[in-house]
């Protein structure tokens, strides 16, 4: 059985255009941006990850795929989107002709990426995690209205810079960013996105490594 290959998933008519309109689906709520842009840019950190980490291109191939895939389920609902998704995900991918212990390792990543009901469960999900919650980045705001943002808009808004990379020397995941505190104050960063950094954490422990948080030049985990 031939692998599928991350350009098999990108290039997917179908694929494509359920991520573009669960993407609308949450503009139309208020969300910040799950675009097509936001799926490219997660599968290419969690694929980065495993490789920098050690792991096989196959490996990060199939984190690329997960990264990429892992908001599909918005195009339903965004209540529940993770297992959504991955029950998409699998349907998608197996009629594309995925080996079974690929999808398995897939689904159970898109399922599990979500901080309200998901863990860390095998090496795909654990980058796929890392990748998705540390993408926070001023251009994921769609509300042009900065008296009228809240503060999910103003926290990402805030973000001039995102850096997520892999300090060997440390054994250590580092998200570093640049933050306007004249916008958010490091402790509405933090009552916003603590689910999320423990996530990091978390998934990080996982691969065997650090979390390392810095923001503006100081370390804060």
């Amino acid at each position: 059985m031939p692998n599928i290959t991350y350009n098999d998933i990108s290039n997917n008519h179908e694929i494509r255009t359920y991520i573009q309109r669960g993407n609308e689906l949450l503009g139309v709520l208020g969300y910040t941006e799950h675009s097509i842009a936001h799926a490219v840019k997660v599968g290419e950190i969690a694929a980065n990850i495993l490789l920098q980490l050690g792991y096989s291109e196959r490996d990060a191939e199939l984190a690329r795929i997960a990264g990429f895939m892992h908001d599909i389920g918005n195009v339903v609902n965004r209540v529940d989107h993770a297992q959504t998704g991955a029950v998409l995900a699998f349907n998608l991918l197996t009629r594309m002709g995925m080996d079974a212990e690929e999808v398995a390792t897939i689904v159970a990543a898109i399922g599990n990426h979500d901080e309200g009901t998901g863990s860390a469960v095998n090496n795909v999900s654990a980058a796929l995690i890392l990748a998705d919650k540390t993408d926070v980045r001023r251009t994921r705001v769609r509300n042009n209205d900065f008296a009228t943002f809240d503060i999910h808009d103003r926290v990402n808004y805030a973000v001039e810079k995102s850096y997520t990379h892999i300090i060997a020397e440390r054994n250590a995941v580092l998200l570093e960013l640049a933050i306007d505190t004249k916008i958010v104050s490091l402790m509405d960063y933090f009552e916003i996105f603590l689910a999320r950094m423990l996530m990091c954490r978390r998934a990080a422990d996982f691969l065997n490594v650090n979390f390392e948080l810095v923001i503006n030049g100081t370390k804060l985990l």
